[in-house]
């Protein structure tokens, strides 16, 4: 299904939300409601969501070691094994 089925007034929500649930559930393809004829939300699934918020967590963590390089606040692996194996109370290998 295109986006452009998938572009709903508030009024279909209403009026089709445990339909549009189960559509969600079936093929996680979002809903934009409009409102106004303006977009108004985006209707999702849960797993949707939650597959989004992962992938902006790593893209944010991507983003910060790529300052931290630029800003030189880096270690070597070999020290970044000592230092974990420190903490965790084991012997290190340095």
């Amino acid at each position: 299904m295109s986006l452009a089925d998938h572009i709903k007034p508030i009024s279909y929500l209403k009026a089709n939300a445990a339909k549009i649930a189960a559509e969600l559930k079936n093929d996680g393809e979002a809903y934009i409601i409009t409102q106004n004829g303006e977009a108004a939300m985006v209707v999702q699934s849960v797993t949707e969501y939650e597959q989004t918020q992962e992938t902006l967590a790593m893209l944010q963590l991507v983003s910060t070691g790529e300052q931290d390089i630029a800003a030189d606040r880096t270690i070597s692996a070999k020290e970044a094994m000592s230092k974990i194996r420190q903490n965790m109370g084991l012997k290190s290998d340095v």
